[in-house]
């Protein structure tokens, strides 16, 4: 599934994109050169900080997931995220990442919000996501509900946290 809009950036540090950039929603395809691309974008943002190497883990399992991005007007990848089914109507969202020049302008927010449209529209009606604990506001802020106490994955604080999908 393919979406495509037009999005303004505001008040980039370092913009590397114009005001009104072209973005793009899209799958991503197991093994594609954007799979690889969202592979380098989670490296950098969400495991080289803590010191681990994504590539030194086993990312077979990631075959039989749902990869997404958002891309920028260049074909650059700007955002990603993983749908792991767990029942028919249930999906644990996980590996999300933005580019660090680009995270606060709200692409991660239209990421999530086109992630359950697609997922949505495909009988999708519980989300659930392991956030790490510094950004678990962010994910209230789109209707996730903390459901436990906080707990240490890959050496930091995360809380589970859901969101059921009402469909009128």
């Amino acid at each position: 599934m393919e979406s495509r809009v037009t999005f303004k950036l505001v008040g980039s540090k370092s913009r590397q994109v114009s005001t009104s950039s072209f973005m793009r929603f899209a799958e991503i395809s197991y093994d594609s050169p954007e799979y690889r691309m969202e592979c380098e974008l989670r490296q950098s943002v969400l495991r080289a900080p803590l010191g681990l190497d994504l590539y030194v883990e086993d990312l077979t399992p990631e075959r039989h997931q749902q990869h997404f991005g958002l891309f920028l007007a260049d074909g650059n990848l700007a955002a990603c995220v993983i749908a792991t089914a767990i029942f028919k109507a249930e999906v644990k969202i996980r590996q999300m990442a933005v580019r660090p020049d680009l995270q606060g302008q709200g692409l991660g927010k239209f990421l999530l919000t086109q992630l359950q449209q697609t997922l949505t529209a495909n009988g999708v009606r519980h989300l659930s996501l392991h956030a790490r604990s510094n950004v678990a506001g962010f994910y209230q802020t789109l209707g996730f509900t903390q459901t436990g106490d906080e707990f240490t994955e890959v050496g930091i604080p995360h809380v589970k946290m859901q969101k059921f999908i009402e469909v009128a």
